[in-house]
C-alpha cells in the first residue's frame, strides 16, 4: 500500500504512487553504508514507520547506496551477480551511440520452463532478485551492458518496434474480460501472443485498459490494497499495485520481470525541488531479447483531475518500453544500475534537469535550451529554444497570457524571447501541436520558472501582437515566399519601411496596421499601407503616423474564393523617433487595379496653392486626368508613365481619373485631400 502522487502530462494529470513496502523475511545483508544512509537507518529503525506527510505510515527497508566503493556483501551461501554503478560529473545524460549499421552485443536469450520462480519485489537500492531455469540465472544490469541502448534521438523505444504489428493483439488484449484468477487471465491473454514481446504487450495493454487508479484509496489508505489478486478483483489500485500485478502476470507468462522503486517527477513535483526520504513510485523492467526494458503501466493507464476525485482512462503508449535516455527524465530508480545508462545520472542531476513529458517526445521534439527548469533573466530578457524533428506549431503563456514575449517558428523548432514587465518569479508554459492534421488542441510540453530581477520597459509589446511573429515555414505554406524581412521585428528610424514577398498563385492579401497609442479608425490605419504588385511580387510601403510600436497584420484568401480573409501572420514594427508624423496614403477607389502603381505624390494630404507633380504607371487606358478646381491631363511618357501637374488652389480634394477608351465614361482611381489654409 502507499500514498499517491500524480504526474501532469500535457493538460492531463497522470497517476503516480508513494510506495510502501511490506517487511519481508529475507537473508541478512551486510553492507557498507554512506553517511546519508546511516542517518536514514538510525532515524527510522527505532520507529519502524515514518509519516509521509499525508497522515500515512510507511515501513522502512534498509537502502543501499549504488555508488562506487560501497560494495554489497552477502552471506557465503548466496552468490551475488556483479553489479557496477557509475556517477556522472556532467550535467546531461550521456548515451553511447552506435552507427546505424551496427548492432550492440546482446545477451543470450533464455527460455523458461514450467518451474519458474516468482521474482522478489525490489524493496530498496540493492534490487538483487533473479530468476533461474535450466540454463542459468537471469543477468541483472551491470557495467558491461549499460551501453547496449544506442540512441540517436530518433526513437522513443529501447528496442525497434513496429506498433502496427500489435494492432490485432492490442484490440484482443484490451477486450479480454477474465477476472476470476491471474492464471486464467494470463492464459486468455496469451492465446494471441507468440513470443515474449507479445506476452508483455498483451499484459501491458490489459492492465492499462482495465485497472483504474484508486482515487478513494488515495484519500483513505485503509480502502486500498496492492496485492495482485486484490487489484485484479477490484480493478483499481495505486502504483505499487499496478507494478505488482504486472510482475505477477509476467511471472505466470514465463517472462522475466522486476518491480522497481524510486523517485519520480509527478503531480506533487515542483521545479527544482530536492528528493529525500523513501521512494515515491513503482514501475517495472522486463527482460526481452537479452536486455532489460523499462515500462510504467500506472502512467500508461490514464489521468485524474486536479482534485484527484475522478480517474479517466487515457492510454499513453510512451511509457511502454521507453528508451532509458528518456525514462530517466522523470523516473530515478533506487539502484542507479536500473537507469540502464552509462554513465548514470546522479540524484542532484536528476533534480536539476529539465522535465520533459511524454507529449514533448511524442510530437518529435528533441532538445531545449536551456535545459534547466529555472531561468534567470539577463537585462530583463530570457530566451528559450526548442529543437524538433519536424515542423510544429507553438504557443506560450507567461502567467496565463500570451503577452511580453516574441515567438518565432523555425523549420525544426522555435525560439521564444520573454520580457517580463514585473520583477519576481513568472510561470512560463510552452504548448505545441502537429503542423499537419485535424488536431486543433495544443498540448503543454514544457514549463519553466522565469526569475526576473530587472524589467526592460522598452520591450513592452502592443496588445494586438499575435504569436508567433514574423514569416516562417508556415507562412511559406500559405504562399508568402522569399520575404525581404525574415526577422519578426522591423526597425525604422524615419517611420518608413518597405516589405516585399513573392506570392503564390491566386492569393489576395489584406494588410492592417495596429498600435496601442493611436486613435485612428480602421480605414485610416489601412491607409498608412500602400500595396504594390509587380508580377508575382508584392510590396507593402508603410508610413507610420507617429513613433512607437506597431503591428502589421497580414490576411489572405484565394482570389477565386468569395469568402472572408484569414489571418496568416504579423510583424512588429518599431520606431523610436518622436519627430515622425507621416500622413496617410491617398484613398483608393474600386477601379484601382493591382497592376497599377503610384510613384508620386505618395502623401494623401496635398499642400494648398501648389503645383503638384503626378506620376503613375497605368495599363490599358486611353486617357488620364487629375481634377482639382480645374482638370489637367496626364501624358504618357516614353518610359510608360503617366505624368503631369495639378494646382491645388481653390479646392479641398484632388482626384485621379482615367478613361479606358473614347466611348467610356471617366473612372475615379485615387482621391487626395488638400490642406486647409
Amino acid at each position: 500500500m502507499g500514498t499517491m502522487e500524480f504526474k501532469k502530462d500535457a493538460n492531463a494529470v497522470t497517476i503516480e504512487m508513494l510506495l510502501i513496502v511490506r517487511p519481508q523475511k529475507r537473508k541478512t545483508v551486510q553492507r557498507v553504508q554512506t553517511d546519508r544512509e546511516t542517518e536514514i537507518s538510525a532515524s527510522h529503525h527505532s520507529q519502524g514507520f515514518q509519516s509521509d506527510g499525508n497522515g500515512n505510515d510507511r515501513s522502512q527497508q534498509p537502502r543501499g547506496n549504488g555508488l562506487p566503493g560501497q560494495p554489497v556483501q552477502m552471506q557465503p551461501d548466496e552468490q551475488a551477480p556483479v553489479i557496477t554503478s557509475y556517477t556522472n560529473e556532467g550535467t546531461h545524460v550521456t548515451v553511447e551511440v552506435h552507427p546505424r549499421n551496427t548492432t550492440p552485443q546482446l545477451f543470450k536469450k533464455f527460455s523458461l520452463g514450467k518451474g519458474v520462480r516468482k521474482l522478489p519485489s525490489l524493496t530498496g537500492l540493492d534490487n538483487k532478485g533473479f530468476q533461474e531455469n535450466g540454463e542459468g540465472r537471469v543477468p541483472l544490469p551491470g557495467g558491461k551492458d549499460l551501453h547496449a541502448y544506442p540512441w540517436d534521438k530518433s526513437s522513443l523505444k529501447s528496442m525497434t518496434l513496429d506498433l502496427q504489428q500489435f494492432e490485432k493483439l492490442d484490440a484482443y488484449a484490451s477486450k479480454v474480460s477474465v477476472k476470476n484468477s491471474i492464471e486464467e487471465l494470463v492464459k486468455a491473454l496469451l492465446r494471441e501472443a507468440r513470443n515474449d514481446l507479445e506476452k508483455v504487450r498483451a499484459i501491458w495493454m490489459w492492465i492499462c485498459h482495465h485497472i483504474e487508479y484508486d482515487v478513494a484509496g488515495f484519500h483513505n489508505k485503509g480502502q486500498r490494497s496492492c496485492e495482485p489478486k486484490d487489484v485484479l478483483h477490484t480493478g483499481k489500485s495505486v502504483c505499487e499495485g499496478y507494478a505488482g500485478l504486472f510482475q505477477q502476470m509476467c511471472s505466470v507468462a514465463g517472462v522475466r520481470c522486476m518491480k522497481l522503486s524510486g523517485y519520480s517527477k509527478g503531480y506533487s513535483y515542483r521545479r527544482g525541488q530536492s528528493f529525500t526520504g523513501d521512494s515515491d513510485h513503482a514501475w517495472n523492467a522486463v527482460y526481452l531479447d537479452g536486455r532489460w526494458h523499462l515500462l510504467d503501466s500506472t502512467w500508461g493507464s490514464g489521468s485524474v483531475n486536479d482534485s484527484c476525485s475522478k480517474f479517466t482512462f487515457q492510454y499513453k503508449e510512451f511509457y511502454f518500453l521507453t528508451h532509458p535516455a528518456l525514462f530517466i527524465n522523470n523516473h530515478f530508480p533506487d539502484n542507479s544500475n536500473w537507469q540502464l545508462l552509462k554513465p548514470a545520472l546522479t540524484l542532484k542531476e536528476f533534480e536539476s534537469n529539465m522535465l520533459y513529458n511524454s507529449q514533448f517526445y511524442n510530437l518529435g521534439m528533441l532538445a531545449t535550451h536551456p535545459e534547466t527548469p529555472i531561468i534567470q533573466t539577463v537585462n530583463g530578457k530570457a530566451t528559450i529554444s526548442i529543437e524538433s524533428r519536424a515542423p510544429l506549431l507553438f504557443m506560450f503563456k507567461l502567467q496565463g497570457t500570451e503577452e511580453h514575449g516574441l515567438m518565432t517558428l523555425k523549420k525544426n523548432g522555435m525560439k521564444l524571447e520573454i520580457y517580463p514587465q514585473k520583477t519576481g518569479n513568472h510561470k512560463l508554459q510552452v504548448f505545441a501541436k502537429p503542423a499537419k492534421g485535424s488536431e486543433d488542441h495544443y498540448n503543454e510540453v514544457l514549463e519553466y520558472t522565469i526569475e526576473c530581477s530587472s524589467v526592460d520597459k522598452n520591450m513592452c509589446f502592443p496588445k494586438d501582437l499575435r504569436q508567433p511573429v514574423g514569416p516562417s515555414w508556415f507562412t511559406e505554406r500559405k504562399g508568402f515566399l522569399r520575404p525581404s524581412h525574415p526577422e519578426p521585428i522591423i526597425h525604422t528610424n524615419d517611420g518608413r519601411c518597405s516589405i516585399t514577398f513573392t506570392l503564390g498563385k491566386d492569393i489576395s492579401i489584406l494588410p492592417s496596421l495596429h498600435s496601442d497609442n493611436t486613435s485612428l479608425t480602421e480605414d485610416m490605419r489601412r491607409r498608412h499601407i500602400m500595396e504594390i504588385h509587380r508580377g508575382n511580387q508584392t510590396e507593402f510601403k508603410i508610413h507610420l503616423p507617429h513613433a512607437g510600436k506597431f503591428v502589421l497584420r497580414l490576411f489572405a484568401k484565394k482570389k477565386s474564393d468569395p469568402g472572408n480573409y484569414n489571418y496568416i501572420f504579423n510583424y512588429l514594427i518599431s520606431c523610436p523617433n518622436t519627430e515622425v508624423k507621416w500622413p496617410v496614403f491617398p484613398e483608393y477607389y474600386r477601379n484601382w487595379a493591382e497592376s497599377y502603381e503610384l510613384l508620386e505624390p505618395l502623401a494623401g494630404l496635398l499642400p494648398a496653392n501648389r503645383n503638384v507633380q503626378f506620376k503613375l504607371k497605368l495599363h490599358s487606358i486611353a486617357k488620364a486626368f487629375v481634377k482639382g478646381k480645374d482638370t489637367s491631363p496626364l501624358t504618357l511618357s516614353k518610359d510608360g508613365y503617366w505624368e503631369g501637374t495639378c494646382n491645388t488652389s481653390g479646392c479641398t480634394e484632388v482626384c485621379v481619373m482615367v478613361q479606358e477608351n473614347a466611348n467610356l465614361k471617366f473612372s475615379y482611381l485615387l482621391k487626395y485631400e488638400v490642406e486647409t489654409q
